[in-house]
C-alpha cells in the first residue's frame, strides 16, 4: 500500500497546487485563506495514533473549520481499511499548524 514518490515528485505537485489552488474556488471565495499551503503536525499526534490497537496505517479526510477553512484531518487505519474511530479519547488528529500564517523555513515543496 505504500506509495514513496522522489523529491522531484513531490515539488512538481506542491507547485502545481500553489499555482492553481486558488482556481478551484468560487469566485466569491478567492483570496480569503481557505486552502493552506500545508499543515505541520507534532510527531506525537502521530505516535498517539499509530499506538492504537490494530493501526497499520493513516487515513487523511479533508474537512472545513468553522471559518471554512479546509483543513486535513487525519485517523488510524486498520488491515480491513477500516477507520479507527475512538470512543471517548482524543486520538484523531486535527489542529495542525497552518501555513499561511506560519510557515516553514523556505524549501523547494513550499517555492522558496
Amino acid at each position: 500500500m505504500s506509495k514513496l514518490i522522489p523529491l522531484l515528485q513531490a515539488v512538481e505537485m506542491t507547485t502545481r497546487y500553489r499555482q492553481e489552488k486558488e482556481n478551484i474556488l468560487d469566485p466569491s471565495n478567492m483570496n480569503k485563506g481557505i486552502l493552506s499551503l500545508s499543515e505541520t503536525f507534532d510527531r506525537a499526534d502521530f505516535d498517539t495514533i499509530l499506538a492504537q490497537k490494530g493501526c497499520v496505517s493513516l487515513r487523511i479526510y479533508y474537512g472545513m473549520d468553522d471559518s471554512l477553512t479546509v483543513t486535513v484531518v487525519i485517523v488510524g487505519v486498520n488491515d480491513k481499511n477500516e477507520d479507527i474511530l475512538p470512543a471517548g479519547q482524543e486520538s484523531i488528529a486535527e489542529e495542525g499548524i497552518k501555513c499561511p500564517p506560519y510557515c516553514p523555513t523556505s524549501s523547494p515543496l513550499n517555492g522558496g
